[in-house]
């Protein structure tokens, strides 16, 4: 795979506490320079991101309910409006992995819905990624939430926040694949730190690829 291919797969990502301005300007730069498909930053830098990115073909993405996804359905839609309202192509949000987990698909889905609501109502095209945070599921349990992704609207489902007590597996995006179909993305996220992992998450089924070390990986790939 050619580097500005594997490129267009791939959210930069800048999403710890200490994320500075500087630094997320430094995020943009990158991911204008090597053809990205987006910059994934906290909400409170959104602005910021739509603002450098200017014109660049690179999208604005944000994340919601992050990292635990423990805030309320209602909380998650209204940050979710505010985030579109501040530029935001792409919205992260994390389920309530316990609310699965207990088998309160009422809950989750809800949850979901509200999030793929204010995109729907949003004046340009929003995406949503249902972030499950896989390690912390069963297989049964990464088959439910995926099934309830698709069911709300969501345009991907996602295997992990980074933040959690694992990354993304070839197992995991190979099995989520396989319950979406091939009508929705599936973005591989956590632990992705080389170009051989990013490219066999990809050949796994992986639509999307979430990396803090995006040009590291890129830089490991041949240009065209």
């Amino acid at each position: 795979m050619k580097r500005a291919e594997l490129a267009k797969r791939i959210d930069h990502t800048l999403l710890g506490p200490a994320a500075t301005r500087a630094s997320v300007k430094q995020l943009c730069t990158e991911a204008i320079q090597y053809g990205v498909a987006s910059v994934c930053v906290n909400p409170c830098h959104i602005e910021l991101v739509r603002e450098q990115l200017g014109d660049a073909p690179v999208k604005a993405c944000t994340v919601i309910g992050f990292p635990h996804g423990m805030t309320t359905a209602e909380t998650k839609a209204f940050e979710a409006q505010k985030a579109i309202a501040a530029g935001a192509d792409e919205l992260d949000m994390v389920i309530n992995v316990a609310a699965l987990k207990e088998g309160n698909y009422v809950a989750v889905a809800d949850d979901i819905r509200g999030v793929c609501t204010a995109a729907e109502k949003a004046p340009r095209g929003v995406v949503v990624k249902v972030i499950l945070e896989t390690a912390l599921l069963s297989d049964e349990e990464k088959v439910a939430g995926a099934t309830l992704a698709k069911a709300a609207g969501a345009k991907f489902v996602k295997t992990s926040t980074g933040f959690g007590p694992a990354g993304a597996t070839a197992e995991d995006v190979a099995l989520l694949r396989a319950t979406v179909g091939e009508e929705m993305g599936v973005k591989a996220a956590g632990g992705i730190r080389d170009a051989a992992t990013a490219i066999a998450m990809i050949e796994a089924g992986a639509s999307r690829i979430g990396a803090s070390r995006s040009v590291e990986i890129l830089e490991d790939v041949e240009p065209e």
